[in-house]
């Protein structure tokens, strides 16, 4: 099969899109305080900040992922009126 820019569809299995993810981090909700994995995106910068649903509870997290020089991620979650 083709795909629209004209490359195999099996091509993308060779492919090593998940090369910039870490391993998936788990933290706790501090809604629910159920253990949640979150993946983390290397490429996304040192700093990152962003809204993500709790996978149990589905209450708003903020997510603060902050990457050391050797790209190892520390990740805090925290409820949106606490950000």
């Amino acid at each position: 099969m083709i795909d629209l820019f004209g490359s195999d569809s099996d091509d993308w299995e060779d492919d090593d899109f998940g090369a910039d993810l870490a391993e998936a981090v788990e933290v706790h909700c501090p809604y629910c305080g159920a253990g949640i994995d979150l993946g983390v995106d290397q490429s996304g910068g040192g700093v990152q900040e962003y809204v993500e649903d709790c996978q149990v509870c589905c209450q708003p997290l903020m997510v603060r992922v902050t990457l050391d020089g050797d790209g190892v991620p520390a990740v805090m979650v925290n409820t949106l009126d606490e950000s």
